[in-house]
Order: C-alpha cells, then structure tokens, then sequence
C-alpha cells in the first residue's frame, strides 16, 4: 500500500514549521531493501517520519540557541524540526539520520517551508559507514530521543566524539528511556562534561516528562 501522509503547522517560538509527516506509526515501504539492509526493522520503520514530543522540545530550544559562527549537526534528525527551525534562523546546520527516507522528508519540509535546502548526510553511527566521512567538525551538537536502544549509549558518545571540536556543546533531550546514565559516563571518556540536566514538560498534544542533558567540552 502507498504511504500515507500527514500535513499540519506546527508552531514552535516565533516560526510557523509547515511538516509533512507520516500518517501515524503504522507505514512502511520498503521495496528495495534499504531499510533492512541499514538494520531497521518493519516495527521500527515509521518512527522516523513522526513528531515526536522530544523533538518539539529539541526544536523550542533551537528558538533561543546561539547560533553566531557555529557549525551545527543534528543527529538522528528523523523528520528534522530542531533543523528546519534552525535553517529559518540562518544557521549554519547539517542533519543526519541512517533512515534512507530521512533525506527526502526534510528536502521536501524545506522546501514547503522556504527555508533554503538543509545539508543531509545518510550515516549510521558504529564508525564504518562511508557516509559518514562526509561530515566534519561542528561547534555544537543536538538531538532527541536517542538513547532507546543499550548499545546506543556507546555508539552515539563515540559518533560525537569524532564530530566534535575541540570547543563543541552538545544538547540531547531524553525521555528517560533508561540508558542516560550509561551516554554521561561515554560522554565523560571523551572529554565532555555533564553541565546541565533538567526536566522539561510538555502535556500538549502529547505528554512528555524528560529531561535535557547539556554538555561541553574545551
């Protein structure tokens, strides 16, 4: 069956984001292969292509985030709002996700939103992809609800940590799945102190309680 969408505005500070998303967590299409050979699960597929509350809030802090001469890099951007809200504030923002229909969401937002188009770069993180050579160093780092998985804790300190220079913040929003305190100690190993841990909330349209861990190092 086709992929069914959904098209709304979502309002974050002063921006209007107009979004295309997928319908709900249901769709899947995956006719080549290329999700399944990427790892991602037909369980897993939709999740990318979903508002998740944990990237509205990433998307209000990208509102007031200083973004003068800093070269940014959202990780595992999914449908990408925090980047869309940055690109309408000229920053300087790279996003990434592994999902092989990640791109072509964001390509079509941006567009939809006149933004300008948003630099996308297709990587896992485990260091072998030859994506990800394509991406340098960036001043700061962001992303949302990453750390579902174990494993995930590991892979993501050491993908920041090779993207990262020698000055560089990093900002994670966290819907307390369990594997934080494993991501602060990995963070640690690579030279990256633990600066703010707060708790956010946000009861519309859909309840969150997390929190929003800051980082920097140099």
């Amino acid at each position: 069956m086709p992929l069914r969408y959904r098209r709304q505005v979502v309002q974050v500070g002063p921006h209007r984001i107009r979004l295309r998303t997928l319908m709900d967590r249901q769709q899947f299409s995956d006719p080549l292969g290329a999700a399944a050979a990427a790892g991602i699960s037909p369980a897993s597929w939709p999740i990318f292509g979903v508002l998740w509350p944990a990237g509205r809030i990433l998307a209000n802090l990208m509102t007031t985030e200083p973004i003068d001469n800093r070269h940014i890099l959202e990780v595992g951007c999914g449908i990408g709002l925090a980047s869309l809200v940055l690109q309408a504030r000229g920053a300087d923002v790279t996003a990434t996700d592994q999902h092989p229909e990640a791109e072509a969401f964001l390509r079509h937002n941006a567009a939809r939103n006149q933004t300008g188009e948003i630099h996308f770069v297709r990587a896992e993180w485990g260091g072998s992809d030859p994506g990800e050579s394509a991406l340098d160093e960036f001043d700061l780092i962001i992303g949302s609800d990453l750390l579902y998985e174990a494993p995930q804790a590991k892979l993501l300190a050491e993908f920041i940590g090779r993207h990262a220079a020698a000055a560089c913040d990093v900002v994670i929003v966290d819907p307390r799945r369990g594997n934080t305190s494993r991501f602060v100690s990995r963070m640690g190993d690579h030279g990256f102190l633990n600066t703010e841990d707060t708790v956010h909330a946000l009861d519309e349209p859909e309840p969150f309680r997390g929190r929003v861990l800051r980082f920097t190092r140099g």
